[in-house]
């Protein structure tokens, strides 16, 4: 095994390093920078994709083709640590969730032409973009066999009518990505879901709210909205019909996978801070960093941190291979989501009231942390993946490659 990082991968960590030093981490300090909802001002965080994009440092996981730098998953690995080291970060670069996760999927699933109307724009930076898959009880969830958002044909249309929640960025997208179930019998769980895209100003739906949360936000928050009529031209259906199934699995992996690398750049912030602080508190005569207590915790967190990037890493290079990586993803979305609450729940305790106040990002990350063992599948389900997985007669644990 050969964990060598390309050299040019390498040279454009440092570079995206070094950008999120300069021009970003200052930027989070001034309460001044952020919206209502604890993100950046939409404003300044444009004001940074211009200088993002004029040193070449945008959209890594889109083609250059596109505008993007066309990285395999393995360089955006790199990418990404290094993006979210600030909080603002993948914003900036444009390699956010949900867009980063939809433009991915539009340049692998879509027409020219969908490409064209649907992605272009995202990846331009002119709209954000939203995956409306999640619905309250009794419909989907984790399950996406319990899906019930319906979507019937109208001759050349499709009429949409369900109730989806907690979707990403729905207050500010105006490109969306729908999935409804096209099968009407509720046991038929593999063909039964179709993909379609729709823009914020068609008529037939409706923000219902913009569901309040422990925060901070990213853009456009996470909503509940409800489908009364909504009439989307079969032109703009993703795939076939009851292939929506296989396009979740196209988008969720490699999406799970991405916000692990995102992860892993704020669990290493999290460290710097604490590192800084306990290499100049004193207290009872001795600096914190000289106590075998606080070198122990320091070095737990180093520990998962090395093993999540080389979990990522592992998965990202499958990925490359043309793999789905399921059980590899799974993995690294387990083990990272709770490095992320290790290491920030560490370096608050070190940090004293310090770390609990809003002098520096910890409290955010905090609060933030929570969230990454729920989304895109609670870290049970994934448990339940890799159960399913080595519980096969005659799998093989040690098989690489």
């Amino acid at each position: 095994m050969d964990f060598t990082l390309d050299p040019r991968h390498d040279e454009l960590r440092l570079k995206v390093r070094e950008f999120v030093d300069e021009h970003i981490i200052p930027l989070e300090s001034d309460p001044a920078n952020y919206n209502e909802f604890e993100n950046i001002r939409m404003s300044l965080r444009d004001e940074l994709r211009q200088k993002a994009k004029a040193v070449g440092l945008w959209a890594p996981q889109i083609s250059k083709a596109r505008g993007g730098l066309g990285l395999p998953m393995v360089g955006q690995a790199v990418f990404y640590e290094e993006a979210n080291r600030s909080i603002f970060g993948p914003s900036a670069f444009n390699c956010a969730a949900p867009d980063d996760g939809n433009m991915r999927t539009l340049e692998m699933v879509g027409t020219e032409a969908q490409k064209d109307a649907w992605l272009q724009p995202i990846v331009d930076g002119k709209v954000n973009s939203s995956f409306v898959m999640t619905e309250p009880h009794p419909g989907g969830g984790s399950d996406p066999g319990m899906i019930a958002t319906r979507a019937d044909r109208d001759g050349d249309s499709w009429r949409i009518r369900g109730h989806k929640w907690f979707i990403s960025g729905a207050a500010v997208a105006r490109h969306f990505i729908l999935m409804a179930r096209t099968d009407p019998n509720p046991e038929e769980k593999r063909r039964h879901l179709t993909a379609f895209l729709f823009h914020a100003d068609q008529p037939g739906w409706r923000i219902v709210r913009r569901i309040e949360n422990m925060g901070p936000d990213e853009h456009g928050g996470v909503c509940e909205l409800e489908f009364d009529g909504l009439t989307i031209p079969d032109e703009n259906r993703l795939m076939e019909v009851g292939d929506g199934l296989k396009l979740t699995q196209i988008r969720l992996g490699p999406a799970r996978l991405t916000h692990c690398m995102r992860w892993l750049g704020l669990a290493k912030r999290c460290m710097e801070i604490a590192q800084e602080y306990v290499s100049r508190r004193e207290g009872f005569g001795i600096r914190l960093a000289d106590r075998e207590s606080v070198q122990l915790k320091l070095g737990e967190v180093a520990h998962d941190i090395q093993i999540g990037r080389l979990l990522v890493m592992n998965a990202a290079w499958k990925l490359d291979q043309g793999d789905r990586a399921r059980t590899e993803v799974s993995s690294a979305k387990i083990h990272v989501a709770d490095t992320l609450q290790k290491a920030v729940d560490t370096a608050l305790q070190l940090n004293g009231a310090r770390g609990y106040s809003k002098d520096t990002i910890l409290e955010w990350v905090y609060r933030y942390a929570r969230c990454a063992r729920l989304v895109d599948g609670a870290s049970e389900v994934h448990k339940m993946v890799l159960a399913r997985s080595y519980a096969i007669e005659g799998s093989d644990y040690w098989k690489w490659g």
